[in-house]
């Protein structure tokens, strides 16, 4: 079997996808320019309905990046609604959210988050929580 080589351009077919559900524009692209540069494929929802769709529409990413506060529907239904579908059930989910209270994290941990880091966030950090849930073993 033939070893595949990740170098610093990714194709597309390498690159790992993950859901990000963030309604603000300014973090939205923070976080594209971020993760699409450390070779993730990001599909983005600018609110919650938009999430619920792609939720529904797309293949199960590596992983779910959610804000709580978002349009429509709260980032608390979205974790209900990915850990309800078989074959989403065990994407990995992070929270990223400004929500900084004891009973949210609680909340959004015991929905089926797998992680939580409150905004602002350090973008290196972020990455290093994101690269814990999609590293996969090349043999």
């Amino acid at each position: 079997m033939a070893r595949i080589h990740m170098t610093q351009s990714h194709s597309m077919a390498e690159r790992a996808d993950i859901l990000v559900a963030e309604d603000d524009p300014i973090v939205a692209k923070l976080l594209n320019h971020t993760l699409a540069r450390r070779g993730f494929n990001v599909h983005h929802a600018s609110d919650g309905q938009q999430a619920s769709r792609l939720i529904q529409a797309m293949a199960p990413p590596r992983l779910a990046l959610l804000d709580l506060m978002l349009p429509y529907l709260s980032g608390f239904e979205l974790i209900a609604e990915i850990r309800a579908m078989p074959c989403w059930a065990e994407v990995p989910i992070i929270v990223l959210t400004s929500m900084s209270q004891e009973g949210s994290v609680v909340r959004a941990l015991e929905a089926g988050a797998n992680d939580y880091i409150v905004k602002p966030f350090r973008p290196d950090e972020l990455v290093a929580r994101v690269r814990r849930f999609t590293a996969v073993a090349v043999s």
